[in-house]
């Protein structure tokens, strides 16, 4: 059954159009994930499908008998309320029963009147009634349901009789999403609920969500966390929407083929367009009635042709590519026996930890342990309390704040890069801003007046520049759209330094790092493996005891660097044999385009326009090959 459709949704604001003829359909309890750069128009959207904003044109359907629940990026809360009251009035109706059968109570707690024995009788069926409605619509349950969904959420007990006006930003936005999952609506849009979540409230939230009877529409760049909950994906790109059965992983795969499907379809009518108006203008070449006819009888078949469009393209994402100006010493980090406090509030004690050259590691832990704290003392920005941190030889920090707070809000974009690095060139500057998307006059943009994405660009661009051998990272993936992560993830699997980075973003986790530190009150549990590993030895501890290790490195790890080691060897094996086959193909391609080319120029055929078009055609097809093992030649080198 469907609940929600779109028909030609367009938007527009003066001559930029945000969404053009957006068209889709969701049923009732489908997991849907709304994908999409940032500023393609996704919270639009939303606020077309919560009436918030108008469409310009098109038609829209919701179920008139379903509820709809909005989690925005701008929140509404009543801030003089308590963290629980605010949660408490989601149950508004049920606390007016709750109000309805104490004062009930006390009526039949008055001494019985026989001769008002009808007005006792109305009171105990009146009870009796509101009883069951009560039951009914959870009376008996809802206490300890705002109970779970503050704890799932991140919010102990001491915290529910804060005020919500003295509340962080990130508690605020939990507490707005804490109240939306109370109401349960029929349709539940959330636009990045994942933000200011630490991962055990992700998780909770994600197997919520699964369970979730409703239909949800998401937006997210947690890649992990749409994996896991969705089963369709809506793409918007260029102000269109493209669907997709499955999750981000599956969506992904199927654009692919079908980006190739579409690119191929478009190419060979554009050839096929090109060569009828090649044929067209040899004809008129000719300047007689029947060629001029003929060529006129062709431009009618080729103007009635539907033309394919160009499939779309992505996004442009920043060109990352972090490098190294001086290799270190071996022993990058050595931590013994540190430990930070605030007051009474002890954030760990006891922690030891090395990293060794080139490794990527990560650190997680729960929201308020000391992550980020950590990475101050290693900055020297504050000090421990105990234990000693050690540095070693020719060892250089890049470190990226996830608050952006190292930013002069004062200065230009150009400025901001250029203060720090004032031996680059004007060139080489604007080369690297436009690499990271800043482009034209953009660059005289003050701090103050960006985006958290581009701030997070700008911080990016400084990390790189400074080509530091050891990689501070302190959530790098906030802000960013999931083309930008994606560039990212793949700098950093090229960078030949060392990385330790704070991340709750699992699909990061997994793709990038090799090794994870849980940092706890008592110091930090290692994790050799990427985050899968450390949840499937969280969940079942003993499932790796029994590999012995040799040299500090596990069975498991040998066997598998081998078994990298022998496919890598196999594949550029196949890719080099593949090169050459490639060469030798080109070759005669190109001999045989020569061949063509001559004949041409032959009376026997110019003269004749049956044999012409014939070796015309096979001549562009020859040529479309050429250029086809001329992208696979390149993309072998």
């Amino acid at each position: 059954m469907i609940v929600l459709s779109t028909k030609n949704i367009t938007k527009g604001y003066g001559i930029d159009i945000i969404l053009e003829d957006v068209n889709f359909t969701i049923n009732e309890g489908e997991k849907v994930g709304l994908i999409g750069a940032n500023g393609a128009g996704k919270s639009t959207l939303f606020k077309i499908l919560t009436n918030q904003l108008d469409q310009d044109s098109g038609e829209l359907f919701i179920d008139k008998n379903k509820r709809v629940g909005y989690l925005s990026q701008h929140l509404s809360l009543d801030e003089s309320n308590t963290v629980y009251d605010e949660l408490l009035s989601v149950f508004k109706e049920l606390l007016d029963i709750e109000k309805k059968l104490n004062n009930l109570e006390s009526k039949m707690n008055e001494p019985y009147d026989i001769e008002n024995e009808e007005y006792h009788n109305k009171i105990i069926k009146d009870y009796t009634t509101l009883t069951e409605l009560y039951d009914t619509k959870g009376g008996y349950t809802y206490k300890g349901e705002i109970n779970r969904v503050l704890n799932g959420l991140g919010f102990s007990s001491e915290n529910y009789d804060k005020i919500i006006n003295l509340l962080s930003g990130g508690q605020k936005t939990r507490v707005a999403l804490c109240k939306l999952l109370l109401t349960k609506p029929d349709i539940l849009l959330l636009d990045e609920p994942t933000n200011h979540l630490d991962l055990d409230a992700i998780e909770w939230l994600e197997q919520y969500l699964i369970a979730y009877k409703g239909t949800v529409i998401l937006i997210s760049h947690d890649r992990y966390f749409l994996d896991a909950i969705t089963e369709k994906t809506l793409e918007m790109i260029s102000g269109h929407v493209n669907v997709y059965s499955g999750n981000y992983t599956q969506a992904l795969d199927l654009k692919k083929k079908n980006y190739e499907v579409q690119l191929k379809a478009y190419k060979l009518q554009q050839a096929e367009i090109k060569r009828q108006e090649e044929i067209i203008e040899k004809y008129r070449s000719f300047n007689r009635e029947k060629s001029i006819k003929a060529a006129e009888s062709r431009q009618k078949s080729l103007d009635k042709i539907e033309r394919i469009k160009a499939p779309d393209k992505d996004g442009r994402a920043s060109r990352i590519n972090f490098e190294t100006l001086i290799k270190s010493g071996n022993d990058v980090l050595h931590i013994e026996n540190l430990s930070k406090s605030f007051g009474e509030k002890q954030l760990f004690k006891s922690l030891n930890l090395d990293i060794k050259r080139g490794e990527k590691t990560a650190l997680i832990g729960e929201n308020g342990r000391g992550k980020t704290t950590l990475f101050n003392i290693l900055m020297d920005n504050i000090k421990s309390d105990t234990g000693i941190k050690v540095l070693g030889k020719n060892v250089f920090i890049g470190y990226y704040d996830q608050e952006q707070s190292d930013l002069n809000d004062e200065k230009t974009i150009l400025d901001e890069v250029w203060d720090d690095f004032p031996n680059m060139t004007t060139t080489e500057l604007r080369n690297a801003l436009a690499a990271f998307l800043f482009t034209g006059d953009d660059v005289f943009k003050k701090i103050h007046n960006l985006s958290g994405g581009e701030k997070c660009r700008i911080n990016l661009l400084k990390l790189m520049l400074s080509k530091s051998n050891f990689l501070l990272l302190d959530e790098p993936t906030n802000h960013l759209d999931i083309v930008s992560r994606e560039a990212l993830e793949e700098a950093l699997l090229g960078y030949d330094g060392t990385i330790l980075v704070i991340s709750h973003d699992r699909y990061f986790l997994n793709k990038v790092v090799s090794k994870i530190y849980e940092l706890e009150i008592n110091g930090v549990k290692e994790y050799l493996g990427n985050y899968t590993y450390y949840i499937e030895k969280k969940r079942n501890p003993t499932r790796f005891e029994e590999e012995k290790t040799v040299f500090g490195k596990t069975k498991t790890q040998i066997n598998l660097e081998k078994k990298k080691k022998r496919e890598e060897e196999k594949s550029k094996k196949e890719e080099k044999l593949k090169l050459k086959n490639i060469e030798e193909e080109i070759t005669d391609v190109e001999s045989k385009i020569s061949l063509l080319e001559n004949k041409l120029c032959t009376e026997e055929v110019y003269s004749n326009p049956e044999k012409s078009e014939k070796i015309n055609k096979e001549l562009l097809d020859t040529k479309n090959k050429l250029e086809d093992l001329y992208n696979q030649w390149e993309n072998y080198l």
